[in-house]
């Protein structure tokens, strides 16, 4: 790919590019990452589709919290961005990030359940006795962890998260984050999905005012289950990467680099499943996003 602007920060999936003192050029890879670990194989069209799906939040969700997007068309975008980068890229605003990944969960998997099953509590909360894997919480929680720049994100509890961002951002973060997920989770909803769980991030303006930043209620950062074949009980089948984390768990890898190589058939059934879930999440074609 080419691309004339100065590469500033490689993450697990996105790459970020100075596009001038207040902007950032955000591309979204190919690149699948479970576990903190990257998978040694891309899944095709998966940057487009993350791109796709945030720009499509991110405007839905534009009432309840503003957002750093500047641009998702390309002629938008300075020079020296190759026509490659269509679909996948986005020009955004320069952010200083708030150091949390801020999790809404609405039904009970994955490290909730994890914590559940041996506690009944999720995060220290009190959870009612009797719940099965994959149950609907009685209510949606906030569930904030670290955001390490390497390594596993760890579970925080709202006292260390309060201590790292004041009581009053906290606050904050924690309606916006649930607002966000009670937004999406309703659409969701009306396209016969279930919106599980979700990760958001936020950044700061200078003037201190908060943004909503990355990613917004993607496959990457959320679970989404069919809704006409879901069932308490187990793993249901998904929209997102846990079909990638079914495939690993099966297979006993200790979830320490190196990953062991991606079959073809997960790869070409996360992309499919990642189109899937565009399409009915949004009513659009994907074929008609940028760079298709």
């Amino acid at each position: 790919m080419s691309i004339e602007l100065p590469h500033l920060y490689s993450g697990k999936v996105r790459d970020l590019y100075d596009a001038g003192s207040d902007r950032l050029l955000m591309v979204a890879t190919d690149r699948l990452s479970i576990f903190d670990v990257i998978l040694p194989s891309p899944v095709p069209d998966k940057g487009r589709v993350l791109t796709a799906i945030s720009s499509y939040w991110f405007e839905a969700t534009s009432d309840l919290i503003d957002n750093h997007v500047i641009a998702v068309d390309p002629s938008g975008f300075p020079e020296g961005v190759g026509p490659e980068f269509a679909g996948r890229a986005t020009l955004v605003e320069r952010t200083t990030p708030v150091r949390m990944e801020c999790i809404a969960r609405g039904y009970l998997f994955g490290g909730a359940w994890k914590e559940y099953s041996g506690s009944t509590t999720v995060q220290g909360r009190s959870m009612p006795s009797g719940l099965l894997e994959a149950s609907e919480l009685p209510e949606p929680i906030f569930t904030p962890t670290t955001k390490p720049d390497f390594g596993h994100d760890m579970p925080m509890t709202d006292a260390e998260a309060i201590e790292l961002v004041g009581e009053d951002r906290f606050e904050e973060i924690r309606s916006v984050t649930l607002a966000v997920y009670a937004r999406g989770a309703a659409m969701a909803k009306e396209r016969g999905i279930i919106l599980a769980d979700t990760k958001l991030e936020f950044g700061l303006r200078p003037d201190g005012s908060l943004l909503l930043i990355d990613e917004v209620l993607t496959p990457d950062s959320s679970r989404y289950w069919p809704g006409e074949s879901y069932a308490p009980g187990g793993s249901p089948p998904s929209f997102d990467k846990q079909y990638v984390r079914d495939h690993y768990l099966a297979i006993g890898w200790n979830q320490e680099p190196p990953a062991p190589p991606v079959p073809s058939e997960v790869i070409e059934g996360t992309r499919g499943r990642y189109i899937e879930a565009y399409e009915r999440l949004t009513g659009l074609r994907f074929s008609d996003w940028y760079g298709g």
